[in-house]
């Protein structure tokens, strides 16, 4: 069948082609792939032009074989930018830069800290929720309402004077996909993050709110087992608590955790 081209329009039809990638033909004929060796064919005019830029290279012996590189560790690389920070921005910065959580490519906005740091308590949440990252604050939406007014309620605050401030932040720095919980890869692989941020933040206790701070810096699960009862973790006196967001849902839990509340009160009172 005759194309009507002729061999101008033809040469530049297939300059064109050429232009935008096209290196071989295509066959009149479909090919059946599964029935190719294993090897990838080659065309010719890239078997041309590696003949022509490196015509005497050597042959890789038959036993060489590439060794792949090694495994980064995540942990460690965390441990060792961690390490690094020697005060809260240098710590923001590091936290900020590290490019080996996959939680980063999806999240819109980091999210630090919010309060004042030296604090005398530092409260430690599970993770960023659509509002906070979509504000880069921690705890700004409705669970975060309600720990506000449950702070202001024993005289602590966020913006409050350094007497009566809190310091907050979150075990993961970036929001997980649909608010899923953190994975346990996550939470060791930023638990050396979290624990520089209290070195360096220096408070008297810790806040943690819901079973994946406890699980970050306790090690243990069950909050409602937990909640209540003092524990240790980072050489701090630690108070875990029930997070909010389960007391929207749960409003009869908030009378356990108005005791808790109190505890904290009266632990701050008697070691002024």
């Amino acid at each position: 069948m005759e194309s009507g081209l002729d061999h101008r329009s033809a040469r530049a039809l297939l300059d064109w082609h050429i232009a935008l990638g096209a290196d071989e033909c295509i066959q009149d004929s479909p090919v059946n792939r599964y029935e190719l060796p294993d090897a990838a064919p080659v065309s010719a005019r890239k078997v041309a032009a590696a003949a022509v830029a490196a015509p005497e290279a050597p042959r890789m012996p038959q036993a060489a074989r590439v060794v792949p590189m090694a495994q980064v560790d995540p942990v460690a690389e965390a441990r060792r930018a961690a390490d690094a920070a020697a005060d809260l921005p240098a710590l923001r910065a590091a936290m900020e830069g590290f490019a080996l959580c996959d939680l980063k490519r999806g999240a819109r906005n980091f999210v630090f800290a919010d309060g004042v740091p030296g604090a005398r308590v530092m409260i430690v949440g599970e993770a960023p929720g659509r509002e906070e990252d979509l504000e880069g604050r921690p705890f700004v939406g409705p669970a975060g309402q309600l720990l506000d007014r449950m702070l202001a309620a024993i005289g602590l605050a966020r913006d409050a004077a350094q007497a009566q401030a809190v310091y907050i932040t979150n075990v993961l720095p970036w929001r997980p996909p649909q608010n899923r919980d953190p994975e346990a890869g996550e939470i060791a692989m930023m638990r050396p993050f979290l624990e520089r941020h209290i070195a360096l933040a220096r408070p008297e206790i810790l806040i943690l709110m819901g079973n994946h701070a406890c699980d970050a810096l306790l090690h243990r699960k069950g909050i409602l087992r937990l909640r209540g009862t003092w524990a240790e973790a980072a050489g701090l006196p630690v108070m875990p608590m029930t997070h909010p967001a389960y007391l929207l849902r749960n409003p009869a839990a908030k009378r356990e955790a108005w005791a808790d509340l109190l505890a904290i009160q009266s632990r701050l009172r008697g070691a002024q």
